[in-house]
């Protein structure tokens, strides 16, 4: 059983655009998880359909397959990180998510990706939280019933801050979206965020939650703090989790996000390539 990684191209913000694909397959990664943004494919810049067709061939050549990650800090709002978001009090600015995130369910779909990770958005203060909780709901079975028209994984992250922060939350949302007759959603799974929850073990739940992945993430992180971490300076026990990635038979991108390093993301990139390589199980490969 071989696990396939990908490499996510917030870590490489420093690169154009192209540069940071090419570095990203030279280091022997199987795909990217492609955070969309001004300066990295941005969704709003004219021809959309045209550039996506353009870089389904580029991914292809480069034999990188795709996930489309959205959690862009100020593409929607340059002077409010995240906003607006899907729990945003104003209907124009929940609009104004669910049009960015159809974009997102485009551009996979021309170029064939495995799945769309976003996120429920961090509450606003004196916002009600059952309010919020139905616009993310309404939202959320919308972009549902939209990605599956298109044939693409919508995959919802818990996030520590967020709406939903845990994976029980995420059950939750999963359940209300499912009542309302709209298409089933995915978990987009990262594994570090569990150590920040302390919620679970993090290999038992990726054990536990194999029927509902839709993606993974995985970099290192110490407990109860939310930053990505190199893999080996923090106190996730990585190799524990790639196991049990191995048991499931996981056959989709399990994708490295060190947001935080892209001043070197010419040595972190091949780095953590090597590192997952010589931390697999035994009998299992990293895919070639």
């Amino acid at each position: 059983m071989s696990l396939r990684f990908a490499y996510n191209t917030n870590g490489v913000a420093n690169h154009r655009f192209q540069d940071a694909l090419r570095l990203i397959a030279d280091s022997g990664y199987d795909g990217v998880a492609l955070t969309l943004d001004h300066h990295h494919f941005d969704p709003f810049a004219p021809r959309l359909g045209h550039r996506s067709e353009m870089l389904a061939g580029l991914l292809e050549r480069l034999g990188l397959g795709l996930v489309v990650e959205t959690g862009a800090r100020f593409l929607l709002e340059p002077r409010a990180k995240h906003e607006p978001t899907l729990i945003s009090p104003e209907p124009e600015g929940r609009e104004r998510r669910l049009d960015f995130l159809r974009r997102a369910v485009d551009i996979c779909a021309t170029c064939r990706g495995e799945a769309v990770s976003f996120w429920a958005g961090v509450p606003r203060p004196g916002v009600d939280t059952e309010a919020a909780w139905g616009w993310l709901v309404d939202g959320v079975a919308r972009l549902s019933d939209y990605a599956a028209s298109r044939g693409v994984v919508a995959a919802v992250e818990p996030e520590p801050g967020m709406r939903v922060e845990t994976v029980d939350e995420w059950r939750r949302l999963q359940e209300e979206v499912a009542r309302l007759g709209a298409a089933p959603i995915r978990l987009a799974l990262d594994v570090g965020h569990l150590l920040v929850t302390q919620e679970r073990v993090p290999a038992d739940a990726v054990r536990e939650l194999a029927p509902v992945l839709g993606t993974v993430a995985l970099e290192d992180m110490k407990r109860g703090v939310h930053e990505h971490l190199p893999f080996g300076e923090g106190d996730l026990d990585v190799s524990s989790v790639l196991r049990a990635l191995v048991e499931i038979r996981f056959d989709r991108l399990v994708c490295v996000e060190l947001s935080r390093d892209s001043h070197r993301a010419h040595s972190m990139v091949p780095q953590a390539r090597e590192w997952l390589r010589a931390h697999m199980p035994s009998g299992a490969e990293v895919a070639a």
